[in-house]
């Protein structure tokens, strides 16, 4: 996670980084909007995103953070106009636990979680007590052990839900040893533990393919869609329909065909 003096300060730095590497367009005479992403595929889709939207009027300045808490209390705190990285089942427990006045107004894209491993090549490969790192933020925990369930290697009480967390498995035959870690770190401890299921942004961003390196994955299907979030009070501006028309066009599409290879699938 960053460390910074303010949120203002790091905002600040964020958007003069985007101008310094050439991120800003012409946008002379458009509204301009601060959208918070992570860093990797969502920054990188909605850098394509910006020229369309730049035609329509729509001058978006890109945020990136590290982590998966700051910007929905960026956005909710108003230093940021909507943001783009989280799935809805994320965006749900926030509202529900924090009390974000935050709502959803478009779909972006899918990230199929995936299982990597430095030490076996399969599921069927895991020792008995392999450590097995999961993320320990709200749903995705909970979305990796549903994936363990419906893999065979665990049972949930009940059948488990998006708020499942270690202490709701009931059976687990090979004794895993369920390590929680802050998401952004899933890449760095494949060294440590001897398998880690990993959000696909964060691992693009570490150089893993989550087509080819992964030893077990979600569905394409998946329906942790991620969306573009923005104030309930916004939500019926006219600038907040031209980001989602703009993320939702047939030229976003196939950018995200090309350039991510189904390691990110379209969820519109």
């Amino acid at each position: 996670m960053l460390r910074f003096r303010s949120l203002a300060s790091l905002l600040a730095g964020a958007a003069t980084m985007a101008i310094a590497f050439g991120a800003s367009i012409e946008t002379a005479g458009a509204e301009t909007i601060k959208v918070g992403v992570t860093a990797g595929p969502h920054a990188q889709i909605l850098e394509a995103v910006k020229p369309i939207a730049a035609k329509d009027g729509l001058d978006i300045q890109i945020l990136e953070f590290t982590d998966y808490v700051i910007p929905n209390q960026a956005l909710a705190g108003g230093d940021l106009d909507a943001n783009s990285f989280q799935h809805q089942p994320y965006l749900d427990n926030q509202v529900k636990d924090r009390g974000f006045d935050l709502v959803s107004v478009g779909k972006t894209v899918v990230y199929p979680i995936g299982i990597y491993s430095k030490k076996v090549k399969s599921l069927e490969e895991l020792p008995a007590g392999a450590k097995f790192a999961i993320p320990n933020d709200p749903t995705n925990g909970g979305r990796v052990l549903l994936l363990l369930q419906a893999k065979g290697l665990i049972k949930l009480k009940d059948g488990g839900n998006l708020k499942a967390s270690p202490i709701d498995i009931v059976e687990n035959p090979k004794k895993l040893e369920i390590v929680e870690l802050d998401a952004a770190q899933l890449p760095r401890s494949l060294d440590d533990v001897t398998a880690a299921a990993i959000n696909t942004n964060f691992a693009l961003e570490a150089g893993i393919d989550p087509v080819k390196d992964a030893i077990a994955r979600e569905d394409a299907d998946s329906p942790y869609a991620n969306v573009i979030v923005v104030r309930k009070a916004d939500k019926d501006k006219p600038w907040v329909a031209k980001l989602v028309k703009s993320y939702n066009s047939p030229e976003v599409k196939e950018f995200i065909l090309t350039k991510f290879k189904n390691a990110v699938v379209p969820a519109f």
